[in-house]
Formats: C-alpha cells, structure tokens, sequence
C-alpha cells in the first residue's frame, strides 16, 4: 500500500487568469505521452481546444471554466533505478483548474484535494491578483508550492526582479532550480543549478512547428554551453551563483513546510522546461499522506479505504446526463463494485460504475490507491466535501461554500420545456457552485440563482442550452450580499426594504441584502434578528 502511494504525486495547476495553465496541463499529458499532439498552436484564432477543456464555452472562448482531472503514468528518467535496474513508473494524479476569480470557489475545492500545487506566473506581468490570492490558499492549507514562471519566450521582466517580488509580497523565498539563459523573449534552454548554485549543465531547446510536439534536447557541459553560447551563459552562470550567496538554494525540509518555493523557468507553449517540471514534481513533491479527520485523528495511507469528494460535476457526457463526483482516495484501495458507507447519510453505497477521467475521456477503474481521483457516476447522494468509507468510520472535514455576491432570477423561456429546465436546475445545483435559492413568493418556475462571480451565469446559461436544450432567461438581482438566518427572523426580514428571504437546496435560509449599508442599519435597528456570514473558503 505504501509503495503504491510513494509512486503518486496528486497536483493542482493554478494561477492567474491567462498565465498558460490549460497549455501547461496538454504539455505535461505531452511529454508523460499519453497524446501525440497538444492542443495550444500559435495565437487564439487559431487556438484548438486542449483536451482538458471540455466544456463547448470553454473550447469556443479558449479559456477554463471548469476544473478536470487528468491521470496517467510518467517514468522520470531522473529517478533512481530499482535493484533489478527497473524504472519506477509513477502515476500523475493533475487537476487542471479556472484561473478565472468568477470560478475561484471550485480551485479552493480542489485544493483540498491536492498534496501539491504548480503555480504559474507570467514571466511579463509578475504576481497578479488571482496568484496571490491562491498563494495565500496554499499556505492556509499547508500545500507546498512549485513556482513556474511561464512564457519566457516573450517579452518580460528579468528573472532576478520577478523573484525579488515573490519573496518581499508573499514571504515565500524563491530557489530556483533551472535558470533561464536567455533573457525574456529569447528563451534559448535552462541551466541546472547544482546544489552551491554552480551550473551542473545546459538544457538547450529547440522549437517545434507551433510548439505541437516535444521540443528536443541537448544536454551540454558548462564548457561546451560557454563557447555556444558565450556572454548569454555567462551572466546566466554568474546570476546563479548569486542566488546562492543569497541562501536561495533548495532545501527540502524547507520546501515541505511552505517557507521556500522551487523555481522553474519555461514556455508551456513552445515545451520548452516542461520535462523539468514533471521530474521536479516526481522528485520533490510529497507523496499521499495522512489526511486528518473531523476530530483531528490522523487516517493513515495503509487504513481501510476511505475517500473525499471535491467536486460533483454534471454534463460531461452528453450522451448519457450523468453526473460525475470526483472523489480523492485517502487511505485504503478502492476496488470497483464494492459497497461502502457514505458517512453523512450511514448508508451504503455501491460503486459499480468507477471512472478514470482524462479531460471528457473515460475509462473504467478497477482498483485506486491513497491519491488517485475517481469519477463515480451517477452519485446522485454525494456533494462536495462528503466522505466514503469501509470498515472503521471515518469523516473528514467539510469543504467550506463561498459567499455569494451576485443573484439572478433563472427563468424558462418556453412554459413546454418546464420539465427540462426543472431537471437542468436540479443537476446544476447538485455541482454544488452555483447554489439555487427558492421561496413562496418566486415559486419553483423562477428560482434565484446566487454565485460568486456573473459569469457563472453565463455557464450556466449555456450549458442548459447545450445539455438541455433549454433557453433559459436570466435576470439579475439588486442583492449583492447573503447572510443565514432562522426561522423566527424571516417574517421580519421580510418587511425589510432591500431585504428578500430565500431557502437553500440543502434547507438553509438565506437573506440577501441590497448592499452593506443596509445591512448595517437592519443590525443596528433589529439587533435581535440573526444574520450569520457565510464561511468563506479562505476562513
């Protein structure tokens, strides 16, 4: 059992809107070669859809709206060799994520799903709102971070101003382990720094036709990388050296407990430092292991099975409708077929139908080990943050909802497709990001859609069309916050100018207020009536 655990590296891909995360996700698939090609070519009219991009809006805008988990083998050619000379193969557990904040709620899901996270920054626009956001997520949740400085092939700032930024605006020391030699925007290959910052050796690239296939490598001594590439390696040599005068040298120990960040130059577009990237997560990146409990206790890799859903997601095939709960093994094996506890309900669940995912593909999966995602279809029972378990009972926390900001009456255009627009509500829902609102007053027929970002309307709009064939009509809200209550304050609220009453789909009733300032005087008026915070995700 933990053996098949230290071969797993369970990772999320995370950044800024547009720092290359889908194109990443296809260049590792393409260097793990599992497909032929990557998706990305040149300029975004003449972008195809790379294969974690699923969704019909996400291929058409070129953009992730949705996370994907995408697994398979990688045999690291820097890995040490068995006794018996034998490679070892490790399984590459990735979950592609939106970098987008309207669907900021489903990256900080999956982060608790991840034992590591690969962060992407633009080697142009340094640190961005999003970036810094989620490194703030990753240090709440104890996840050690891998840092990519992407597009490297473009214009951009030097290396040395992007890593002075990192360490003074979030207090994480950048080590680098590959240099760039080039400047930004004439990527020529990657120095491997040695442990006291001395160049081991030259990692010259060289281009493929539209970056669609792996971009060949030559491996070359610091002599020879000097006479081919005179001043260019030079300074690279000398500005790493300086990094570890400044004490920005890997250190492990560090690394694991979130102080330090491992740095990778690259291009995702063009393959280039891609293969360091996957060798650098084999060889650093923890492995599964304890995941605590409810009550602290510790569920070790070699426990009887147990696992936790992230994420539920709907109309991925449009073939069947189903619905798709991601679980993250935690300890134990999963067998396909066996019945085990769900622990919020005690009642058992059989998982006949167990997918491996690979963006919209499947396959079926006989056994999981401590790390592996698992679809399972049709578990109409299961929500995010739910936990299954064999054997000794078990519960892990739950996955705390965002707040909603932005409200929307959801409406069907055309009274003959009620009965579609019912069921697409209803599958909607279940995903769990967009939470469904309904009271007396609206009736079922208008129900009140509450999201963290209005572009989540738009995904839903389009995704009734495409998986129902529903035109839905949306309407917005005057509300711009949410607060739970209790029965004995509704009748009041109610009266509230600015003020509406809603129940959630799970029972819980909400109030939405027009804005803060109301909010404020209904307090200050009314002290008695209860009005909660929702708990956000970074709480």
């Amino acid at each position: 059992m933990r053996a098949e655990a230290e071969r797993r590296r369970t990772f999320a891909v995370i950044s800024h809107p547009d720092a290359g995360k889908s194109t990443l996700t296809e260049a590792l698939a393409l260097h793990a070669r599992v497909i032929s090609e990557a998706g990305a070519v040149h300029g975004k009219a003449g972008r195809k859809s790379t294969v974690s991009d699923w969704m019909e809006m996400e291929k058409a805008r070129g953009i992730s709206v949705s996370s994907t988990a995408l697994q398979f083998n990688y045999t690291s050619e820097e890995a040490p060799r068995g006794e018996d000379g034998s490679e070892t193969v490790n399984v590459i557990n990735l979950v592609d994520t939106p970098g987008h904040s309207d669907f900021s709620e489903d990256t900080y899901r999956v982060l608790t799903a991840v034992d590591a996270a690969v962060m992407l920054i633009d080697a142009a626009k340094g640190l961005e709102p999003q970036t810094l956001k989620l490194f703030q997520v990753c240090r709440h949740r104890g996840i050690p971070v891998i840092t990519v400085i992407n597009k490297w092939d473009r214009p951009g700032r030097t290396p040395l101003e992007l890593l002075d930024e990192i360490q003074e605006r979030i207090g994480l020391t950048p080590t680098p382990l590959f240099w760039p030699v080039g400047i930004a925007g004439d990527f020529r290959g990657l120095l491997r720094r040695g442990e006291d910052g001395a160049a081991v050796e030259y990692i010259k690239f060289t281009r493929t036709a539209g970056g669609a296939k792996i971009a060949p490598e030559e491996h070359l001594s610091p002599d020879e990388a000097l006479s081919r590439e005179g001043d260019t390696w030079a300074e690279a040599a000398e500005e790493s050296e300086l990094l570890s005068a400044s004490g920005q040298d890997h250190d492990q120990e560090l690394f694991l407990a979130g102080q330090t960040s491992p740095v990778i130059f690259a291009s995702a577009m063009l393959n280039f430092g891609v293969r360091q990237i996957l060798d650098t997560l084999v060889a650093l990146a923890p492995a599964p292991g304890a995941r605590l409990d409810v009550d602290g206790n510790p569920r070790s890799v070699d426990d009887p099975f147990s696992a936790v859903v992230f994420k539920v997601q709907a109309g991925m095939d449009t073939a069947h409708r189903d619905r798709l709960a991601f679980m993250r093994v935690v300890s134990g094996v999963f067998e396909r077929g066996m019945v085990v506890t769900h622990a919020q309900t005690g009642k058992p669940f059989a998982t006949k139908y167990a997918l491996t995912v690979f963006g919209r593909e499947r396959s079926t999966v006989e056994n999981a080990y401590p790390g592996d995602v698992v679809g399972l279809v049709n578990a109409t029972a299961l929500a995010p943050g739910h936990t299954l378990f064999v054997d000794r009972k078990v519960e892990f926390p739950p996955i705390p909802s965002f707040a909603p900001e932005h409200f929307a009456i959801l409406r069907a255009e055309s009274a003959s497709k009620y009965k579609q627009f019912r069921k697409a509500v209803d599958q909607l829902d279940s995903e769990g990001v967009v939470q469904i609102l309904r009271n007396d007053i609206r009736g079922d027929a208008s129900p009140v859609m509450a999201a963290v970002g209005p572009m989540q309307f738009e995904v839903v709009a389009a995704r009734m069309k495409a998986e129902y064939n529903v035109d839905p009509k949306i309407e917005p809200l005057g509300y711009s916050l949410a607060r739970r209550t209790d029965a004995a304050s509704v009748d009041e609220l109610n009266r509230q100018r600015g003020v509406e009453v809603f129940t959630r789909s799970d029972g819980v009733l909400l109030a939405l207020v027009s804005d803060k300032w109301r909010l404020q005087y209904i307090q200050k008026e009314l002290p008695e009536l209860t009005l909660e915070p929702l708990v956000a995700a970074t709480d």
